[in-house]
């Protein structure tokens, strides 16, 4: 083997470069990107990042994971901060690694970003072995409040006595890129002195607004959605408090917050709305816990056209008979390994989960309320809940099951890696619905010619089905070719 042979090997291996299955032939991941070197604790380059000069997507792009590069536990930026000041009391984390420089530009050289993915609970270990105080950066909007209370979860069990988490959400609209150069550094500093929320703060604003506590009804939902919470922190003085603010609000003794903690996750009660018709709502009492596979469907991959090429080549299609897949993706981690994207329904739900208010897109949910599948009727409560109650937040969303399985899916969901293009997430999120809809009238259409041709049907049976039958064929063609932006 040549020594470019193994040259190439050793990037493909490193991630730098991708390899086509079929083919054999191999290209740049990060080709037409500006390029941001990750560096590990030590200084050493495990990864990169590119952002794309055009409009291409995804527009950020990071290295795949690699035997030296896990995202879960690496911060860009870490090694940088360390590097400028050895004695560093706080370090800020936010959202992208543009914010990063930003900040460094401004004088700020204690920021970090995590890599495409969710706070973790190993971030926050690694922080808190740095410095004793992390300041949590996020956008004031929706996303970014999920974003913070993720972070919150992730960093309760890290808080020994000591350490101290605080929550900054910056004004609608801006970023800390864009804040920081408006309006200066020293402004900047002024408004986390002003405005940063400690953690304990922010956990009881959080929960008092999703409970409402005003009632004996609300007290108990906040008690049961604090007090497991509340257990997770190591620090005894800072739990003690902590359950001692609860007892404040709730009124609640410590043996009845001790019965709380020790509950089983599955005997806790999702959250009553009084505006919701439970009745009609569907049964989720034989809802199982998916497994990874159920989560699922493979997906063809595709190879990168040729220079000068038109359009997109597939190499197989879906009904080859060898079955055999070609290409790759960016963003896939292992070249070899085939694309895996959800399905249609939890494509839906996790949808929904990051924008709540695209369920007001939705005429009507009960076009794919499918009995026998409880991903479409989780789907189904979710968009009745927001339509009832459009003020509904991502996290109150998820309280409504919390502790039940279907609220450990939604969780699961909200916390993988965002890829959908906002530019277009409406119309892909509608294109769903429909295919949704056009599916589930399908399949009901099929039952109904089944039922037809069921020998010792009435007369009059027999034309109550045909009637079904051809209103069920019209809203199939209104749903197939819909001429409004709704569902």
């Amino acid at each position: 083997m040549s020594s470019d042979t193994l040259q190439q090997k050793a990037m493909v291996d490193a991630g730098l470069l991708i390899e086509n299955a079929e083919s054999g032939k191999r290209y740049d991941r990060f080709r037409d990107r500006v390029m941001f070197p990750i560096r590990d604790s030590r200084g050493r380059i495990i990864a990169f990042g590119g952002r794309v000069l055009g409009d291409d997507k995804p527009k950020y792009l990071n290295s795949p994971e690699t035997p030296v590069f896990h995202k879960g536990q690496e911060l860009y930026g870490l090694y940088e901060a360390r590097k400028n000041n050895r004695n560093l009391d706080e370090i800020i984390v936010v959202e992208g690694y543009m914010d990063v420089i930003a900040l460094a530009q401004q004088g700020l050289r204690n920021a970090v970003a995590t890599l495409g993915t969710a706070t973790s609970e190993e971030h926050l270990k690694r922080l808190f072995r740095v410095v004793p105080n992390v300041l949590f950066c996020f956008d004031g909007d929706q996303a970014g409040r999920k974003a913070a209370w993720r972070a919150l979860e992730a960093a309760l069990p890290c808080l020994q006595d000591g350490r101290r988490a605080r929550f900054l959400f910056l004004p609608e609209g801006e970023d800390p890129d864009t804040l920081v150069r408006s309006e200066g550094t020293d402004a900047f500093r002024a408004r986390i002195n002003q405005h940063a929320q400690p953690l304990a703060d922010y956990f009881f604003q959080q929960l008092t607004e999703e409970s409402d506590p005003r009632s004996l009804e609300g007290k108990a939902h906040m008690a049961t959605l604090a007090a497991p919470l509340i257990e997770k922190v190591p620090g005894a003085n800072l739990r003690i408090l902590m359950r001692q603010r609860l007892t404040e609000i709730t009124g609640l003794t410590g043996e009845a917050m001790s019965q709380l903690v020790h509950r089983a996750p599955q005997e806790a009660p999702p959250a009553y709305d009084p505006g919701i018709d439970y009745d009609a709502m569907p049964d989720y009492s034989d809802y199982h816990q998916p497994q990874a596979q159920e989560l699922h469907v493979p997906q063809q991959e595709w190879t990168p056209k040729k220079p000068g090429a038109g359009g997109k080549k597939w190499d197989k299609k879906p009904w080859d008979k060898n079955g055999k897949r070609g290409g790759d993706r960016d963003q896939q981690s292992a070249p070899r390994t085939p694309i895996a994207v959800e399905a249609p329904t939890l494509i839906a739900l996790r949808t929904l989960i990051h924008h709540p208010q695209l369920a007001g897109k939705v005429e009507t949910a009960n076009h794919f309320a499918n009995e026998s599948n409880t991903y479409a009727q989780l789907l189904v409560a979710l968009i009745e809940a927001l339509q009832k109650n459009p003020k509904l937040n991502s996290i109150q969303l998820m309280a409504r099951w919390h502790g039940t399985d279907q609220g450990r899916l939604l969780k699961a969901l909200a916390e993988k890696e965002w890829l959908i293009d906002g530019d277009n997430l409406e119309r892909q999120f509608l294109d769903t619905i429909t295919r949704l809809s056009a599916g589930q009238h399908t399949d009901t259409l099929e039952a109904l010619i089944k039922k037809a041709r069921q020998p010792g049907l009435t007369p009059e049976e027999a034309n109550q089905i045909a009637n079904q039958m051809r209103d069920l064929l019209k809203r199939n063609v209104a749903v197939s070719n819909p001429t409004s932006t709704g569902a």
